[in-house]
Parts: structure tokens; C-alpha cells; sequence
């Protein structure tokens, strides 16, 4: 099973990040990166640019609005994630325990990943969505 480990932190964590040698910060993620790595557990790994340079599409209108970020409400930001492959939730919140994530309002949140095998199979979009994974050697 595919869980994804997303990285959120408030206004106060990355505050309190603005005198730390950003150098400790790569080393420890590289180290542990590295342990998920080598357990054969990691999948994708990303981390997002600063909010504030990003956009947000609003659809609650049509046409749909951008708005330039940071988002109108910035209590909690996604600030990356990592994609693990193991047996079990359990499993991925004891790789979430040792992530390197410290600091005041500093949270992973876990969400299982659904798989492509948990839709309906006799979709036409389904099938292309199949065929084109199957092409590109993600099945």
C-alpha cells in the first residue's frame, strides 16, 4: 500500500526555521531519505517552493479565480511530501515519527494513496489512465 506523508508546518515553524544552518536541514533529510531508501520504502520525495510564490485557483466561482499566494489562510502549509510503499499505516506513522520535522506547529499528516485497482475497471478513462501507466512503467 502507498500512503503519502505530507509535510505541514504554520507561519511559527518556518519562523523558527530562519537561523538554522539550512546545510543541517539537507544533511538530515538526505540521512533520512537515505534510511527510506535503502529499507525500499520510498517512492517519490518533494519539497514545495514558498508559498508566497505560488497561486491559488478558486472554483467556487466560474470562470474559476486566481489569486496570487500566500493562501487567505495560512494557519497550516503543505510544505512537501514523501510517497512510501510498506504493509501498513501502522508502518508508514513509525517511518513519520522519524522524519526530521521539529519546530513549533510541525505536523506530518498520512493519507493513504488509492490505487488505480480501486476503481471502476470498465471506465474508458480507467482503462486509459491503465494503459497509459502501463506504457510508462508505473504498473
Amino acid at each position: 500500500m502507498k500512503y503519502m506523508v505530507i509535510m505541514r508546518a504554520t507561519d511559527e515553524t518556518w519562523a523558527s526555521y530562519e537561523n538554522v544552518d539550512f546545510t543541517g536541514i539537507i544533511d538530515a533529510m538526505g540521512r533520512f531519505n537515505d534510511e527510506m531508501i535503502q529499507a525500499g520504502v520510498l517512492v517519490a520525495a518533494e519539497g514545495l517552493d514558498d508559498a508566497a510564490k505560488g497561486v491559488v485557483v478558486d472554483y467556487s466561482a466560474e470562470p474559476p479565480v486566481v489569486t496570487d499566494g500566500p493562501y487567505g489562510e495560512t494557519k497550516e502549509l503543505f510544505g512537501g511530501f514523501w510517497i512510501l510503499d510498506v504493509s501498513s499505516q501502522e508502518e508508514a506513522v513509525e517511518w513519520a515519527k522519524r522524519a526530521p520535522l521539529a519546530g513549533p506547529g510541525s505536523k506530518a499528516e498520512i493519507r493513504r494513496v488509492t490505487s488505480i485497482d480501486e476503481l471502476p475497471q470498465d471506465n474508458e478513462w480507467i482503462r486509459k489512465e491503465r494503459a497509459w501507466r502501463e506504457a510508462t512503467g508505473q504498473l
